[in-house]
């Protein structure tokens, strides 16, 4: 009975941000913080790239960039939280910029911009995840087919397989994703809370757990084991050799710090889940912060051990297909069964990781077309309430644009890795438009937020902007240099590619038909003239004019 008050009263908030509940809320804190949990993927998250940290400078760059990339994120969690609790929409960050703005032209062109870097955004991280997946596969089966090589073609099939699966989990499995409340359901039993009650994990939970034993598992291994020695605490918290990266030291310590800033890039996507939790106004920005210490101890966890039982690096280096994780767990375990073991634990991450970030890049992609910034928004933005209120048609969108930006790996690997800076950009940029905005405002909207932060609110926010804007300039630098065809960081050219398609789109149709998303007749910003409390989509022109 709370869960339904709370509900309704989530229900009510959110018709007074302008949307109507279309989707239904099944989900808690813990299943927001597991899935947020899911979304880092910490193992998997700095495993997929770390290659680029041994070329940056090796275990300096891993350890203390890990533990540098987590507090300066933190001040993006703490920022984000406090909008969120605020805005909790699905719409996310593209939302909160035109409420944030003071005029209605400021805020339409604001949320247009962010809202297409959120759409780049969450495709191009979960193209990243889930080909970095298949990617994974393909290492995993070098194990023990040491002579075999994967064309493009093959890998481009596995990851097809690995993207499917993904998807085909997040629409037909959609009932069972959240935990079932079981306390409410022996009080009110019904047929389905009955049938279900046998089902003590679901994908947010599984992946939890899969994620804190499997790194305990490899915590413990890799330090019992250490087939190939041990290093000294010298080497592994303090060795720092940039000659890989071709870079000045400086500068190739930061070079190394992908891995972790790819690993904390989706932290926002979960916004986009905030018309399925309960009460968002408390759990969201909650899951959101919560999530970073979390994220950090189980990436020192899993860090450590192997960095004092770190092969030889330019071995490490050797691996074709630039996933050296599967060899390195082989070398440390001293065997191929144990080296198997340990990486089928991070290609489990991996595939979690994968699930839940298509689920939450359908429901950005749902919330987009909902205020009519796509084309075919009409079709994209239906709910099929027949598959538990799935926005099946925006996750089949945003399934096929992976599977189309998939295929530029047949003809360039070098331009297809461009998508991993691409997602870090576009989604670190999305964020830093909404906290900009609310500091150049003097943060007014945001004093009373529900989760507030009070008079670190300003230092916070600044922090977070900056180190964003850092962001975006370090991942469109290339890892290694002299720069040639292969080692070029195409991220920049991806990037400014997907900004002249949405510039293209906003002169053919967005300037036309995009409004922005809808405002509550009470609370109209500067410049507009409401004509309806809530309006609905024939009446939103008018609203905004």
């Amino acid at each position: 009975m709370e869960d339904s008050n709370t509900d309704l009263r989530a229900n009510e908030d959110l018709h007074k941000l302008g949307y109507e509940q279309e989707m239904s809320r099944t989900r808690g804190l813990s299943h927001i913080l597991f899935m947020t949990l899911a979304i880092m993927a910490v193992p998997f998250g700095l495993s997929a790239p770390f290659a680029t940290g041994l070329v940056g400078g090796g275990p300096v760059a891993i350890i203390w960039g890990w533990v540098f990339v987590s507090v300066f994120t933190m001040t993006i969690a703490l920022s984000l939280a406090e909008i969120s609790a605020k805005y909790p929409t699905s719409a996310g960050a593209y939302y909160w910029c035109f409420r944030l703005a003071k005029r209605t032209e400021t805020g339409l062109l604001a949320s247009w911009i962010c809202g297409w870097f959120i759409m780049v955004g969450v495709w191009t991280i979960s193209l990243s995840v889930t080909f970095g997946t298949a990617q994974l596969l393909v290492a995993g089966v070098g194990i023990f087919q040491t002579e075999w090589e994967a064309t493009t073609w093959q890998t481009y099939l596995i990851f097809l397989a690995v993207l499917f699966f993904s998807t085909g989990i997040g629409i037909f499995c959609n009932k069972i994703l959240p935990t079932l409340d079981v306390k409410q359901n022996l009080l009110y039993p019904t047929s389905a809370s009955l049938d279900l009650l046998t089902l003590s994990f679901t994908a947010q939970i599984l992946s939890a757990y899969w994620t804190l034993l499997g790194t305990l598992v490899i915590c413990i291994c890799l330090s019992a084991k250490a087939a190939v020695g041990r290093r000294s605490a010298s080497f592994a918290l303090g060795d720092f050799d940039p000659s890989q990266s071709g870079w000045t030291p400086g500068w190739s310590f930061f070079i190394g710090l992908l891995p972790p800033a790819y690993t904390y890039s989706a932290i926002g996507m979960i916004t986009n889940m905030a018309e399925e939790v309960h009460n968002p106004t408390k759990q969201l920005p909650r899951a959101i912060v919560y999530s970073i210490p979390i994220g950090f101890i189980t990436g020192i966890f899993f860090l450590l051990p192997i960095l004092f039982t770190l092969p030889d690096i330019s071995i490490l280096l050797s691996v074709t297909n630039g996933q050296p994780i599967a060899l390195m767990f082989t070398l440390i375990m001293g065997n191929r069964g144990g080296g198997f073991g340990l990486w089928f634990i991070v290609f489990g991450i991996g595939m979690f990781c994968a699930i839940s970030i298509c689920c939450a890049a359908s429901r950005a992609t749902w919330a987009f077309a909902r205020d009519k910034a796509i084309p075919c928004h009409s079709f994209f933005s239906k709910v099929n309430p027949h598959l538990s209120d799935v926005p099946m048609n925006a996750y089949i969108l945003s399934t096929t644009i992976q599977l189309l930006l998939g295929l530029i790996y047949l003809g360039s690997s070098a331009a297809f890795n461009a998508f991993v800076g691409v997602a870090v950009i576009c989604l670190g940029a999305s964020y830093a438009i909404p906290v900009g905005m609310s500091l150049w405002h003097g943060r007014e909207d945001v004093k009373d937020s529900p989760y507030p932060l009070g008079r670190w609110g300003y230092f916070i926010n600044v922090i977070a902007v900056l180190w964003i804007l850092f962001e975006i300039v370090l991942f469109s630098m290339p890892a290694v240099i002299p720069v040639t065809k292969s080692s070029m960081n195409y991220a920049s050219v991806v990037f400014v590619g997907f900004a002249v398609i949405s510039g293209v789109w906003y002169m053919i149709s967005g300037r036309y038909h995009y409004n922005g998303p809808p405002v509550p007749a009470d609370q109209v910003i500067s410049g507009s003239s409401p004509t309806s409390s809530i309006p609905d989509p024939g009446e939103q022109k008018a609203l905004k004019s």
